[in-house]
């Protein structure tokens, strides 16, 4: 069946948790990179030759020299990022939060697809978002929101800087602050003709986000604001798509621009919940009086199936595979038989080899042998999953403080396929509407329904943070087998 085409403002180019979206192109090549937080390996990295069809080649930060753990915790680890390519070599410089003495991290790479250089540490840039830029005699700036390392001050501030030591040339100093909104934060630095165009988020990454710019004869300033920032926001708005707002600009291979922004997709009743994180969506831009003007509807694509089923035959996983707060190979093996060997990594981690949620209405399965678990969650704190062991399939739920176990089902024979899925809500009441239900079952040629579960438990309106939903799998008691798994899209957007 031919895939409905969808317009790029209201469907993500690359739907699920993939936030904080950079972008650069070298020729025809157009590449995307994501902030990851305390997922592992961390920064995915996609490519694409239209814009709008996008597949992952890597994770730009695999080696944990470049993203050590730190403490670990939930939305901290990898934030927002900027991707370019200069002299030859690609350049991605974040912020490590778990590791906030480093400062800045920049690595380096001939092929997007890896491998990375060591990282550059920049300790004396504290704070989050950087950001990296060169005029024509190859002076590079880093452009950042925090303050300088004695503290002095908060912002966005900008230093020219040594790429080879990460020490700065002179001292750092505060340029455009932004309109006054709040969280001025996610500084990008562009060259575009004479004029130098710095460009923020700001009002916070929730309803009230959005994109500011103003432009310059100098990268330091000083800056002449644009008089109709905020350039580009759906706040206020009636409007399936929320959040709007980290937007990066890309000039594309026939002379056009183009800009990457993350959103969200709320859905259920008032305040609304969305679950799946932050997306990355494309908009057109037009120049238009020396300032940039958002077009959404420029760009429509077919709409992907994000389906895959995975019996790992492979001995390299593929690159959807993360662990949160800690280490694929710490958690997951090939198995002599076929499949995985799951164990504990001992890491006070969650201990589980997780792929991001990409759709609204999904169902998936994971086929255990001896014993395993199968869970969806947003965090440690927030989860809905299935316990295999001694021959029993339990389905358990954490919400905040409270865990319960509910329904359980016999699997004779040591094997035992467990199914989750999200499907519509049956709500009771107007206030129960939510974005989904969750149901865990034991699955198989006669599925058991265990229990059928809100959903809204499961969204970042409830969990806070910057992440959205991932489904893990994980050992039960020392080690288990895992021989597959199987992820269907069950509604593509109409």
């Amino acid at each position: 069946m031919r895939q409905p085409t969808v317009s790029a403002a209201e469907h993500p180019i690359v739907p699920g948790f993939y936030s904080d979206p950079t972008i650069c192109r070298v020729g025809e090549d157009y590449y995307l990179a994501h902030s990851s937080f305390e997922y592992f390996p961390g920064a995915p990295i996609f490519h694409s030759r239209d814009l709008v069809s996008w597949r992952q080649i890597g994770n730009i930060l695999d080696r944990r020299s470049q993203f050590l753990r730190g403490d670990g915790r939930a939305s901290g680890g990898i934030y927002g990022s900027t991707l370019r390519h200069h002299d030859g070599r690609f350049h991605f410089v974040t912020t490590n939060v778990g590791d906030a003495e480093s400062g800045q991290t920049i690595v380096t790479a001939e092929d997007p697809a890896g491998p990375w250089s060591d990282p550059v540490f920049v300790r004396e840039a504290v704070g989050i978002d950087p950001d990296l830029c060169w005029d024509e005699d190859g002076e590079c700036y880093l452009t950042w929101k925090g303050t300088v390392f004695n503290g002095e001050g908060d912002g966005i501030f900008q230093g020219r800087l040594d790429l080879e030591t990460g020490r700065f040339k002179s001292e750092p100093y505060q340029v455009w602050q932004g309109l006054g909104l709040a969280a001025s934060e996610a500084p990008h630095l562009y060259r575009v003709g004479d004029r130098w165009y710095l460009m923020l988020a700001e009002g916070g990454t929730e309803r009230g986000h959005t994109v500011t710019v103003a432009r310059a004869d100098r990268p330091e300033g000083p800056y002449e604001a644009c008089p109709a920032n905020p350039i580009f926001s759906h706040r206020s708005l009636a409007h399936p798509v929320q959040n709007t707002g980290h937007a990066d600009l890309v000039e594309t291979a026939e002379g056009e621009w183009a800009a990457v922004y993350l959103a969200v997709r709320p859905l259920g009743f008032t305040p609304q919940f969305h679950v799946l994180g932050r997306e990355t969506f494309l908009a057109g831009i037009d120049w238009v009086d020396g300032w940039p003007v958002f077009d959404e509807g420029r760009h429509s694509f077919t709409a992907p199936d994000t389906s895959f089923g995975d019996e790992f035959a492979s001995p390299a996983l593929d690159p959807r595979w993360v662990a949160p707060s800690s280490e694929p190979e710490a958690i997951a093996s090939p198995h002599p038989g076929g499949g995985l060997e799951l164990r504990d990594p001992k890491d006070d981690s969650p201990g589980l080899l997780c792929f991001r949620v990409q759709d609204h209405r999904w169902s998936a399965t994971a086929a255990f042998t001896g014993s395993g678990r199968f869970e969806l969650r947003i965090d440690d704190r927030h989860r809905y999953g299935l316990r295999f062991e001694n021959g029993l399939v339990t389905a358990y739920a954490r919400i905040g403080g409270v865990t319960a176990d509910l329904g359980s089902a016999p699997a004779p024979g040591g094997e035992a396929v467990l199914a989750i899925r999200a499907v519509e809500c049956v709500a009771e009441t107007l206030t129960a509407y939510g974005p989904d239900d969750v149901v865990l079952s034991l699955g198989g040629a006669d599925p058991v329904e265990l229990a059928r579960l809100d959903g809204r438990y499961l969204s970042t309106e409830v969990a806070t943070g910057f992440t959205g939903r991932v489904l893990g799998v994980g050992a039960v008691g020392g080690a288990s087998r895992l021989t597959a798994v199987d992820y269907r899209a069950d509604r593509l957007p109409e």
